[in-house]
This record gives C-alpha cells, sequence and structure tokens, in this order.
C-alpha cells in the first residue's frame, strides 16, 4: 500500500510563449483553506493571470469555499473533470489512494506540467507518472479509451492517464503527433512532435461513434458563419474498430516557439468569475460586457454575439462557462479563445446552459437586439446581418454531414431539430 502524505505546497510557474518557465507563485494549504502568493519579480514584469478574482499583489489570497472545491478558478481550470477526472481516480486507486484522500493540490501535483494552459505545478506528483519514451499506436489508444469509459475495463493505459488532464466528459486525449508517422503518437511533449487533442467515440455517446463526425461539420459551420475555429482534422479509425473517425484539434494554448513548448495563457469564464459550470447561472449578456472590459475592445462583443447566435440556431445548449475561454498573451493582452466543444447537444428540455437575456430557449427579438446593442454594432441592421450570416452557415448542415460521411440517419436526426430551431427563431434573422 502506498503511504499517501498530501501536498501542503506548490510552486507554480508559467509558461511563456517563447517555451520560457518563469515562477509566479505558491500555492499552500492547512486546516483553514487555501492560499496562493504572486512572487514580487512575476508582479514587476508581467501580467495578473485572473483579473476580476485574484488581486495583482504579493500578500495572501485565500480561495473561496466554492465553487471549485476550495480552489482558486485560475488553479481549478488546471484540474480536469468527467474523463480526466475518471482517469485519475483510477490511477490514484491503483496505488490505494482513495480519491477522498485526496487534496486539490493533490491533483494539481499530479497534472504537473503537462496540464491545457500555460500554468504548472511543481513538485511534480511521482504517482501514475508515464514512460516518456514510449509511443502508441492511435488505434489501440483509441480502443482503450472506448473501452474505459463504457467500463469494459479497469485498467488504465500509461499514456492515457498521461494525456487525460482535458477537461469535458467525452473520453480524449492530449497526443502530439510526428506528421511523417501520424499512426504512431505520444502522450507527452517530445521534439519535432505536433500537439494535438482527440476526441474518441463510443457506443454510449449521444450520437454514438458519429460525434467526431457531426463536430467536423459543427466547426465548418462555425467556420462559414465567420467563427474562430481551430484547426482540426479527421483522423480514421482502424478498419476492425467500431469507431469511424475520431476529431482531433490543434491545441490553440500551444505556440510552435521551441519545439512546440510555447504556451498561451488560457483561463476558462467560470475560472475567471468564480463560477459554477455545472449550474446555469450565466448569461449571454454578462459574457459580452464582461469581454469588452477584459479585452478593452468594445467591439470584441461582437465576436460573442455571433458565437451565441450559432449556438441558438445551431442546438449547441451545452454553452456553459467552462466552453468559453480567453487566451492571453506575454503582453498581457486578452482575447477570445477559438471555439471548442461545439456541436450538436440538446438538453431535455431544450433549455440552453447559458441564457439570453434571461431566456434559455426562444429569446424575443427585443432581447437580441438588446444584446446586439450591448455588444457595439451601429444599429440592429448591421448585427441582423451576422444573424443571418449565421443562419446561412448553418443550413449547409446537409451538404456538409454528407461530405463528411454523416449517415442519413443522423442526418435527418440533427436536420430535422435545426428546422425546428429556425422556425422558433425565424423572425431574429428576418
Amino acid at each position: 500500500m502506498t503511504r499517501h502524505a498530501p501536498v501542503k505546497q506548490l510552486y507554480v510557474y508559467r509558461r511563456l510563449t517563447s517555451g520560457a518557465k518563469v515562477l509566479a507563485g505558491q500555492l499552500a494549504q492547512n486546516a483553514q483553506g487555501v492560499y496562493f502568493q504572486y512572487e514580487p519579480d512575476y508582479i514587476d514584469h508581467y501580467h495578473n493571470l485572473s483579473p476580476f478574482k485574484l488581486p495583482f499583489e504579493t500578500k495572501l489570497t485565500k480561495a473561496p469555499k466554492i465553487p471549485h472545491a476550495g480552489l482558486h478558478g485560475l488553479f481549478s481550470d488546471s484540474l480536469p473533470d468527467g474523463w480526466g477526472l475518471l482517469l485519475m481516480d483510477r490511477v490514484f486507486r491503483r496505488h490505494d489512494i482513495p480519491p477522498h484522500a485526496l487534496t486539490v493540490l493533490d491533483r494539481l501535483a499530479y497534472v504537473g506540467d503537462h496540464g491545457m494552459g500555460a500554468l504548472g505545478y511543481a513538485p511534480i506528483s511521482t504517482i501514475g507518472s508515464p514512460d516518456v519514451d514510449s509511443f502508441i499506436d492511435i488505434a489501440k489508444l483509441g480502443d482503450e479509451a472506448e473501452a474505459l469509459y463504457e467500463g469494459t475495463t479497469d485498467e488504465v493505459l500509461p499514456q492515457l492517464a498521461a494525456g487525460g488532464s482535458s477537461a469535458g466528459a467525452r473520453p480524449k486525449s492530449q497526443i502530439y503527433i510526428d506528421p511523417k508517422h501520424p499512426a504512431r503518437v505520444s502522450t507527452t511533449a517530445k521534439p519535432g512532435l505536433e500537439p494535438w487533442l482527440i476526441k474518441f467515440t463510443a457506443n454510449q455517446l449521444m450520437l454514438g461513434h458519429e460525434e467526431g463526425l457531426c463536430e467536423a461539420a459543427y466547426l465548418s459551420m462555425a467556420r462559414e458563419a465567420g467563427i474562430d475555429v481551430p484547426e482540426w482534422q479527421l483522423i480514421q479509425a482502424p478498419a476492425e474498430s467500431q469507431a469511424i473517425a475520431w476529431l482531433a484539434t490543434r491545441r490553440f494554448d500551444c505556440t510552435p516557439n521551441n519545439e512546440w513548448l510555447g504556451r498561451y495563457h488560457v483561463h476558462s469564464l467560470c475560472g475567471l468569475l468564480d463560477a459554477d459550470f455545472r449550474q446555469p447561472t450565466m448569461d449571454y449578456v454578462e459574457i459580452i460586457k464582461m469581454s469588452q472590459v477584459l479585452c478593452r475592445r468594445p467591439a470584441v462583443g461582437q465576436q460573442q454575439f455571433k458565437r451565441a447566435l450559432f449556438n441558438l440556431f445551431a442546438g449547441n445548449q451545452d454553452d456553459h462557462s467552462k466552453n468559453c475561454s480567453f487566451i492571453m498573451d506575454d503582453k498581457g493582452e486578452w482575447n477570445p479563445s477559438p471555439v471548442y466543444d461545439v456541436t450538436f447537444s440538446p438538453t431535455p428540455f431544450g433549455e440552453h446552459a447559458t441564457a439570453f437575456g434571461g431566456y434559455g430557449k426562444m429569446p424575443s427579438l427585443n432581447v437580441i437586439q438588446q444584446l446586439a446593442h450591448q455588444a457595439n454594432f451601429k444599429d440592429w441592421s448591421q448585427a441582423r446581418q451576422v444573424v443571418q450570416a449565421v443562419v446561412e452557415a448553418i443550413q449547409q448542415w446537409g451538404s456538409i454531414a454528407s461530405e463528411l460521411g454523416v449517415s442519413n440517419q443522423t442526418q435527418k436526426l440533427v436536420g430535422d431539430h435545426l428546422n425546428v430551431l429556425w422556425k422558433e427563431n425565424r423572425l431574429l434573422s428576418q
């Protein structure tokens, strides 16, 4: 049995776009809670990592008890949920450490320097450390992820555990691809390998093994609507697999500098505002306002308006505050990140996780006009052109889905739903 000594203190590092690492501060935990303290040198040379909730000073800042399990929202962004949490808990159980014995600092130490975004933590936990010299066939990685997700195995491959620190409920992995040999990947960074995030499929998902195809179609529609999307590719599954293809997106937190070791700082909306992404507490009015303040450009609200209307007409109702993020560069400039987790995701009651001026669905024309005004459009005529462009892009669902190989049955399932949404909201584009 592994004797578990909870982590009490961690150093927090930030990786810059050059690949260099700087010490940002320290985390400490005692019986009263978790505290963070910025390094004086970091304050002198860099910028606040979480400007709304974390004071940019050298005093100790205690984390609120909720909603991030007693952790600051900034550092909660480094922790996985859903799939990644499942992998982490399985690894600790293999070392006879039950999840209830883990502190949030234990979990951050496990993430170490292989999480999403620019932040890393030291010392790194020795529990579950992967073999950094190992590669794996991507087909095996996908099959093992599906088996674990569907409960047909309890084994966790070291490579799967190493790549599982991203958020979300679906099985996925951070992978590093050699462009010359894409079938064999690593789940730890290595010179010459490109960083991607791959989403695997399973029978138990709503669209089964067509989830990746449909998300690729949604990214295509979003791009047609003028929305910033990450570079993506479909990786064909082997013939003997039940899967069809897996969607891989290039990580937008990584820069090609220093063998792809450069990083942008990425912060989710729920982390920035200490919001509970599991509760429908956010509104697009708030997102537009805070985006304009954070990015210091009123016109950035127009980007968020376009994304909001795309989610409305496309049925992406899993639009919670963890699926909205912002990127900060080395100069301290913030921008909305490319969209992610944008796909067909209707909820049981047809309500969005983020409201439109208080409406979970079918917002009135007056509400959307007020949203457009907040987004800094010149007038409603200008905003309506954006809505029309979004609608026209989504109307390409059938042709795009067909080209990507989506089955006729799934095309009809999604297409029928999109038609209903258009009828419910058509006055917004007229």
